[in-house]
């Protein structure tokens, strides 16, 4: 259920950044996914006791006009500049996604800034590919991609489209204002605010960068804690997840499994979202 909370966008360190909250201990500083939004994060708040900071990445949302080169480092580092601009020293970061990626190699660059590391469904190293890496980014992604080609009419027509995805069945408030931030404040003539060539980089770099796949190597080295939050379902809400048996990664890194939900409710749906907010609280429950 939404509660009522301070909620502000601002322009910092040159990106569109979402604000819920007042601070209430050590900050949030979430990173949302590869053809997301800050208002990924929308439920996570709501269930949340202290301040998120949630930014656009460049190439999306209100950001979305922020010029490449794109990579895991470059959104690190741009997020780095959100928290010095804020005046943040040390922050919980999390990640969902592609921002999992992001937000392991901030940690690794930047420990010091680090008080704990949340993993949502994202941010662990995929095993190598041989296939064209746009090509396999189009089969993983479906949906979330192809709406990057389509001008919809009206905003009746964005959310007849997302409603038809797979693992946006369950429709709540929290999807319908991701949706609706994705196209702007237009009432005609739609189309999602993301930059195609920065998503294609991006998703190069997140499969064959090195950055990403040092971080996560060097987790068990680090001084702050980290959790992976596991969602059983994957992003087409197949049975099977997007990261396989979490027991593989148990050695490597704290794991926390939810059942049921898939790699989009495991950010939109109360009861994930609740979980999710715990993990940020306390860690691995």
């Amino acid at each position: 259920m939404e509660r009522a909370m301070t909620y502000r966008l601002e322009q910092v360190a040159g990106l569109t950044v979402g604000v819920w909250g007042e601070p209430n201990g050590t900050p949030v500083l979430a990173i949302h996914g590869i053809t997301a939004n800050h208002q990924s994060w929308k439920a996570i708040a709501d269930a949340y006791d202290g301040q998120i900071i949630a930014p656009d990445l460049r190439g999306r949302g209100g950001s979305w006009e922020l010029p490449g080169p794109s990579s895991m480092e470059r959104h690190a580092e741009d997020a780095l500049a959100v928290l010095d601009e804020l005046g943040v020293e040390k922050a919980i970061i999390a990640g969902h996604s592609m921002g999992g990626f992001v937000a392991s190699v901030l940690a690794h660059r930047h420990p010091e800034r680090v008080e704990r590391l949340v993993l949502v469904d994202g941010g662990i190293p995929f095993p190598p590919i041989e296939d064209d890496v746009d090509r396999v980014m189009e089969a993983i992604l479906g949906p979330a991609l192809s709406r990057l080609e389509i001008t919809w009419p009206d905003r009746e027509a964005v959310h007849l489209f997302w409603k038809a995805h797979p693992a946006l069945s369950d429709w709540n408030s929290y999807v319908e204002a991701y949706v609706d931030y994705d196209v702007g404040d237009g009432e005609t003539d739609l189309r999602s605010r993301i930059a195609p060539e920065i998503i294609r980089a991006d998703g190069r770099d997140m499969h064959l960068g090195q950055a990403a796949k040092d971080a996560y190597a060097d987790l068990p080295n680090q001084p702050f804690p980290a959790v992976f939050l596991h969602a059983e379902r994957g992003l087409l809400n197949e049975s099977t997840s997007l990261y396989g048996d979490p027991a593989k990664y148990e050695d490597h890194i704290a794991v926390e499994r939810l059942p049921g939900s898939n790699h989009y409710t495991i950010l939109f749906q109360p009861q994930y979202a609740a979980a999710v907010a715990r993990a940020l609280t306390n860690g691995a429950s």
